[in-house]
């Protein structure tokens, strides 16, 4: 499974476990598991996103992460 295929089954999650999922990376990071600048800022990016209550900021926010996991 490619990380597009993982990334768009996540995006189909409810909040919830959008959040199990954010949590992950995040331990896999301090684990030194996965590292650099722009997997903090993505990951940072995809907490407020599964926060928000706003439809508008979910999907601005969506976007933002799509167009970073593309560099």
């Amino acid at each position: 499974m490619t990380a597009k295929a993982v990334i768009e089954e996540i995006k189909l999650l409810p909040r919830a476990e959008q959040s199990r999922v954010i949590r992950f990376a995040f331990e896999l990071a301090r684990e030194g598991r996965l590292g650099g600048k722009e997997l903090a800022e993505l990951a940072e990016l995809a907490e407020k996103m599964a926060e928000s209550r706003n439809p508008e900021e979910v999907q601005e926010l969506r976007e933002e992460i799509h167009r970073g996991s593309q560099l």
